[in-house]
């Protein structure tokens, strides 16, 4: 079953943070990831509970292989670059 990794992003050090997008991508692409949102336009239309600032969403062929991206150890030190440059909130939804 599909699943997601969501992704909202506040970017506090955009010249670092672009070094994080250019190592993550492929990371995520060994692990069956595909990116189809990555903080384009936005508009929210309720924000009861969350307002969201810049969403990513990277789709993967199941959850254990967003877990493995997630928790790799060729990700960890990428992940330090994106924890150090950005506030995050990070999700993994199972899809259909």
């Amino acid at each position: 079953m599909t699943a997601y990794i969501i992704v909202d992003t506040k970017i506090e050090n955009p010249d670092e943070y672009e070094e994080y997008k250019k190592l993550a991508k492929p990371i995520a692409e060994k692990h069956g990831g595909r990116y189809i949102a990555r903080g384009g336009e936005m508009e929210v239309l309720e924000a009861d509970l969350w307002t969201p600032t810049r969403i990513v969403i990277v789709e993967f062929p199941d959850m254990e292989s967003a877990k493995r991206f997630a928790h790799s150890e060729e990700y960890a030190p990428v992940k330090l670059i994106r924890r150090s440059n950005a506030q995050c909130t990070l999700a993994i939804l199972e899809g259909f």
